[in-house]
């Protein structure tokens, strides 16, 4: 479940004031207007609305703001296509690959603009999590499973939250029963809510082909999520797996995985990079975020690792937690380099400096859907982007 720390937000709505408890998945703050939309605002009304920093509590019909969504989010990538276009039409010059880290942070921004904006959507759920809308879907128990129970036994306050939020909880709470489809382990990982789900899993074939350490005792995954690599090095023979993870909600979700596949080799800890009071391990693997960005919201922190600071935390203390002969199997993507938010020299020197060599490099090309994106402005560096598994010892 989301840990919350509990705020409330207030608005007035036919000459009387409301109080609710507030939610929100990126952390936004609550909102200090609030405006009554229903069935007869238009999408255009709305569109000013949001950008007029406006947040609108939604009294309609449920698949009525659906729709409504939906336009909003037209409307902005209207917007900001013109935007692409009118920085186009001002360059003199075609694009060249210095320009990629300007590309990258103005696509960056515009997401994260279009997140706010679309946040600014809201509706009002009961105590319960259950909604009064017309042909509102019970969402009690995707938003129980996502955020947990909010209020306790004595409290009936209502809940307000974005409007997309709720659509997170309910599309995790699919992915939560029907899984992300492993093909090369013949079985299907479990996502909950705040865990980012592993669908692209172009990796999993090099940790199948990396040949094992002497030793298969103990190994550690670090920053484990879901725990497919934990998964993976127990199929391959691993007698212990330690597997770490600063976010609860993914140590949670791990245990899950686990307990699904009957995996009792697997010990879970609840810190940050490296096990406390464990013997060196003969295999420490990981899977860092690979872009060096800020990240935006809580699950971009599986994406983006600003100032590469958990890549670096693993590199430099890698060494004082191996084992004689042991190694490092650290799951990169080139793509930072390809955008040049951080340099191969830069990478090579950081190993150096943590007093790892490299042993072998086992590489693979991603196939998927924005690697094959010929419009996306970032296709230059997505379409040659290739994913390693580098083997330190």
């Amino acid at each position: 479940m989301l840990p919350i720390e509990k705020q409330t937000v207030q608005w007035q709505e036919k000459d009387t004031e409301y109080q609710a408890v507030w939610l929100s998945q990126n952390n936004y703050a609550p909102p200090s207007r609030i405006v009554i939309v229903d069935d007869t605002t238009t999408a255009d009304e709305a569109y000013r609305l949001a950008n007029a920093g406006a947040s609108m509590l939604w009294r309609g019909d449920y698949h009525n703001a659906k729709q409504l969504l939906q336009a909003l989010n037209r409307r902005i990538e209207r917007s900001e296509q013109r935007k692409v276009s009118k920085r186009s039409a001002n360059q003199t010059l075609p694009s060249t690959p210095q320009d990629l880290p300007n590309l990258f942070h103005q696509q960056r921004q515009a997401q994260s603009q279009r997140a706010r904006l679309l946040s600014r959507l809201l509706i009002e759920l009961d105590a319960d999590y259950k909604s009064v809308l017309r042909r509102a879907p019970d969402v009690s128990e995707a938003c129980t499973l996502a955020f947990g129970k909010i209020n306790d036994k004595e409290s009936d306050e209502a809940i307000v939250l974005s409007f997309r939020d709720l659509q997170g909880a309910l599309g995790a709470a699919q992915w939560r029963k029907k899984g992300v489809k492993i093909d090369e382990l013949g079985l299907s990982i479990y996502p909950h809510y705040g865990v980012f789900a592993p669908t692209r899993h172009e990796y999993v074939q090099l940790l199948l082909d990396a040949p094992l350490p002497a030793s298969h005792n103990l190994a550690y995954d670090i920053g484990t999520g879901t725990g497919l690599l934990s998964i993976i090095l127990a199929q391959r023979g691993f007698k212990h797996i330690i597997a770490t993870d600063i976010n609860p909600q993914a140590l949670a979700c791990a245990q899950d995985n686990f307990e699904r596949l009957a995996l009792s080799a697997i010990t879970l800890q609840q810190t940050d990079l490296f096990p406390t009071d464990a013997p060196l391990a003969n295999l420490i693997v990981c899977n860092p975020p690979w872009l060096p960005a800020k990240a935006s919201s809580p699950l971009d922190y599986a994406v983006y690792d600003p100032n590469s600071a958990m890549l670096r935390g693993v590199l430099n203390g890698a060494k004082q937690h191996l084992a004689e002969q042991g190694e490092v199997w650290l799951i990169l993507s080139d793509l930072a380099k390809r955008l040049q938010l951080r340099t191969r020299e830069a990478l090579l020197g950081w190993f150096e400096k943590a007093g790892l060599t490299v042993k072998y490099r086992l590489d693979t090309t991603p196939t998927h859907s924005r690697s094959q994106d010929s419009d996306d402005p970032l296709f230059a560096a997505r379409s040659r982007e290739i994913t390693s598994l580098w083997c330190l010892v």
